[in-house]
């Protein structure tokens, strides 16, 4: 089944015509950092699946700031700030996190488990019936680049 998910800005559109290929809740303290929340539905798309109709007017940074040179760059409008994905520089893959990104949040399937969670922080482990992770599923396998 193919579904259309669209989001971004005024400025910058961003849309799949395919599933992620992982969709889960993120209790990473990065995620944590960049949006400002406890946890985050965070979807991951093939690289070419994720598509960016202008991607000249973006901005790139670190997703992680303790990782600059990591793989992951947070792309966001040159003209109004708006996040709108996460790039992989390996261009394996691109992510959407939906309730922040411009997109109808409840347009895409509901998240299959936690992943990073940390038993030593302080809050409680989901109890959601979930299964929970110290990392991603342990059956994730990495795109090949594209």
């Amino acid at each position: 089944m193919s579904s259309s998910y669209k989001g971004g800005c005024d400025h910058v559109h961003v849309s799949a015509n395919a599933e992620p290929i992982d969709n889960h809740v993120c209790h990473c303290n990065v995620c944590k950092g960049v949006t400002g929340q406890q946890t985050t539905h965070v979807a991951f798309f093939n690289y070419g699946d994720l598509s960016v109709d202008h991607p000249e007017k973006m901005n790139r940074q670190p997703f992680n700031k303790d990782n600059p040179d990591g793989p992951l760059e947070l792309c966001t409008c040159a003209e109004c700030g708006a996040a709108l994905m996460l790039d992989d520089k390996q261009k394996r893959i691109r992510v959407a996190v939906p309730n922040v990104m411009g997109y109808n949040d409840s347009s895409f399937p509901e998240a299959t488990y936690h992943a990073f969670y940390d038993g030593s922080k302080d809050y409680a482990k989901p109890s959601d019936g979930r299964p929970v992770y110290e990392g991603l599923r342990p059956e994730f396998v990495w795109p090949e680049p594209a």
